[in-house]
């Protein structure tokens, strides 16, 4: 009897490791994306205050490359960062520019130059990149002017800036720096 609980718990063993080994090599998780998810939030009165807006956004770096005027061409539409488009959900009406946002969800495109960017603010969700970018769903463009940050920016990047009649969208990457100004 001793003899055979000791196979039993042999036999046990092994097959508890098989299936271990089995199961470790069968859900191999991906890698860190190269552009990752991020999100800024609008808080004008404080972290602890309700969002006025969110944009979640994949955020490329430059890696020594040419990004604006180079890999995303000057004059085209550009899903403002990278794989899926940027989304911004607004929790009230917001004006950006001269122009009204209802409060919703939208899919934010931009199309840079060297001296304007056009912000376009879009109804069709949850695409990837601009391919299925359709200007018939745009409730809003707004043209910005170009600026310089303080300093290069690596890694692509939109933040909020501000408060009341001074508020703006920052957009920012390599030496250009656009601001959208926002009223609430």
């Amino acid at each position: 009897m001793k003899k055979q609980n000791t196979h039993f718990a042999l036999l046990a063993t092994v097959f508890f490791l098989m299936i271990g080994t089995l199961d470790s090599t069968a859900q191999k998780l991906p890698g860190l994306d190269p552009s990752p998810a991020d999100i800024a939030y609008f808080r004008p009165n404080g972290r602890n205050a309700a969002p006025l807006a969110k944009v979640v956004y994949g955020r490329p770096s430059k890696k020594g490359r040419t990004m604006l005027g180079g890999t995303e061409a000057f004059g085209k539409v550009w899903r403002l960062g990278a794989n899926e488009a940027t989304e911004i959900k607004l929790y009230k009406d917001i004006t950006f520019g001269d122009k009204l946002v209802k409060a919703g969800t939208y899919t934010m495109y931009a199309i840079p130059d060297k001296t304007e960017w056009t912000i376009i603010f879009n109804t069709k969700l949850d695409t990837w990149g601009a391919y299925e970018y359709e200007e018939s769903k745009d409730v809003a463009r707004i043209k910005v002017p170009v600026g310089k940050p303080d300093a290069e920016v690596e890694a692509f990047t939109i933040m909020f800036d501000g408060k009341d009649a001074a508020a703006s969208m920052v957009i920012a990457w390599e030496t250009t720096q656009v601001k959208v100004p926002l009223k609430y």
